[in-house]
């Protein structure tokens, strides 16, 4: 994956086979995934890179996310939970997502029609991220590590496939992560095991 974002907006996020070629998701939603960069950075986000993808932050925190995909481009909001959804744009990242978190555009939406929104969401985000506001905790069927929760809210492939899993192999998943006494030990894990999560294996399968 790559590590630094000008590398993300010419060459992709390097997590599959089409990287750095004409065929990138990146490539083709180049125009708007600039928009959206050049909306963050005027709101006064920091810009990194997590997972392969631009995330932006503010007050230490995470505030977004922008990915492309074969058939839109999103913007993934964090805590998603205390998100005001005044114009009713946000999408689940797929069934089992809890919030609405996304805004997602396509051939029909485009980012430079909603700019005025994009800003006043990112505007919102940014309040609760100076007041220290989180959201609360709410109960899940099995306790996800917050990194595995982070995740796959940014990663509607992966999410998919982890919520397609068995309940023990989730559960696995979860009890792996949580020996880890690191973040960043745990977000190392994760990646290791994505591959596997998509093929629908548990931990230990091979």
């Amino acid at each position: 994956m790559i590590t630094e974002s000008d590398d993300y907006f010419r060459r992709g996020c390097g997590r599959c086979g089409r990287f750095d070629t004409v065929d990138c998701s990146v490539r083709l939603w180049a125009t708007d995934l600039r928009e959206l960069r050049r909306i963050c950075l005027a709101a006064g986000l920091e810009e990194t890179v997590k997972w392969g993808h631009p995330c932006y932050m503010h007050a230490g925190r995470n505030i977004a996310i922008i990915g492309a995909f074969r058939g839109d481009v999103r913007l993934t909001f964090f805590n998603a939970a205390l998100m005001k959804d005044s114009e009713g744009i946000l999408e689940r990242q797929g069934a089992n997502a809890l919030h609405p978190s996304m805004i997602r555009f396509d051939q029909l939406r485009r980012v430079a029609d909603l700019e005025p929104v994009i800003r006043s969401y990112i505007a919102q985000a940014q309040g609760y991220a100076d007041a220290g506001i989180l959201p609360a905790k709410e109960p899940r069927v099995i306790d996800l590590p917050d990194e595995l929760v982070t995740a796959l809210d940014c990663d509607p492939e992966l999410a998919e496939a982890f919520f397609g899993l068995t309940p023990g192999r989730q559960r696995g998943y979860a009890l792996n992560l949580g020996t880890a006494k690191k973040p960043e030990t745990r977000y190392a894990r994760i990646a290791k095991f994505r591959t596997r999560i998509l093929a629908g294996k548990g931990v230990n399968e091979r």
